[in-house]
């Protein structure tokens, strides 16, 4: 009952804290958004309309006052403007300023579904092969296997998405052509951004892994195990890598929000019309609404994920509660 009680104050919490989060993420990223030199009536990526539906545009939407601009644009995003009958939707992300007859809430509804599956397939791999690889590493430190894991983990955490990405795509392109290297709309498309994205998550979770592992195996309730007659992969499964997965529970909050948002970089290698790709638009275009819609949504992503992760905790592990 009181583990209840626990999680129930830990997810009331979590909630309050959410619009403060919010709050604090819209108000740091939107005077960085607007300081960013040009306009998206200007630009050469922008709609550049008449000179006339232009000043009508700043007029609306109140372009030229940034105070006006950030109010009315929190008011509807967050809701209020609905709730007190100022506006006629809640939580409108406003329309795009750069893409015409597209809203904000449309583009990351057309977006986050792509992005959201090529980030749970990465970190579905990169789950398999993290805890294949940390814990056969484990199992036999010194020995090639472990060798293996800290070399692929050292690369995988030094060597860039952008490098990664770019080395797969020559590869694929050039001599394997087994799978396309760009685009977007069959599950061969997934193959080389999940992967490329997966390999950075992979090498940190091997490290986990095989830390925690290591750690365990040498504990006294593992060597309790062992000497009750238990099989070795029993006392590995049941024993070792249950006590050592909370780590890598915990990094797989930040983890999922990062990788369910899109990794802009491996979007725009491989051309996938992830939110990943709207967002890097929209700051090259200054597409303030766009700017701002993608980033709160990543940040309310993240809040979630890392309730949803210590929830988790909690069931693993009673302990925490």
């Amino acid at each position: 009952m009181s583990g209840r009680r626990s999680a129930a104050r830990l997810v009331l919490a979590r909630l309050v804290q959410l619009p403060v989060v919010l709050l604090a993420v819209f108000v740091i990223t939107f005077t960085l958004a607007w300081l960013i030199p040009g306009s998206p009536l200007e630009g050469p990526e922008g709609r550049r309309p008449p000179e006339a539906v232009a000043e009508a545009m700043r007029a609306q939407y109140d372009l030229d006052d940034p105070v006006r601009f950030g109010v009315q644009y929190l008011g509807r995003a967050s809701g209020i403007a609905w709730l007190v009958g100022a506006h006629d939707r809640p939580f409108d992300l406003g329309p795009s300023l750069a893409h015409e007859n597209w809203t904000v809430n449309e583009i990351v509804a057309s977006g986050l579904p792509v992005s959201a599956t090529v980030g749970l397939g990465a970190v579905g791999l990169a789950l398999v092969i993290g805890l294949g690889l940390g814990v056969l590493a484990a199992i036999r430190p010194g020995g090639w296997i472990d060798g293996l894991a800290t070399g692929i983990a050292l690369v995988g955490v030094s060597v860039p998405t952008f490098v990664t990405g770019a080395l797969l795509l020559g590869v694929s392109g050039a001599w394997l052509r087994v799978v396309p290297v760009a685009g977007w709309g069959s599950p061969a498309h997934l193959v080389l951004p999940v992967l490329t994205l997966s390999l950075p998550f992979a090498a940190y979770l091997t490290r986990l892994v095989r830390a925690g592992m290591l750690e365990e195996l040498g504990s006294d309730h593992v060597r309790a195990a062992r000497a009750r007659g238990l099989s070795e992969p029993r006392v590995v499964l049941q024993y070792a890598l249950r006590s050592a997965l909370p780590p890598v529970i915990a990094y797989l909050g930040p983890a999922l929000a990062i990788a369910m948002t899109g990794s802009f970089i491996v979007e725009r290698v491989f051309a996938v019309p992830g939110i990943g790709t709207h967002f890097v638009d929209a700051v090259l275009a200054k597409d303030l609404t766009l700017v701002m819609g993608v980033v709160l949504v990543y940040a309310a992503m993240l809040v979630l994920f890392n309730l949803l992760v210590d929830l988790v905790l909690r069931l693993v592990d009673p302990r925490l509660g």
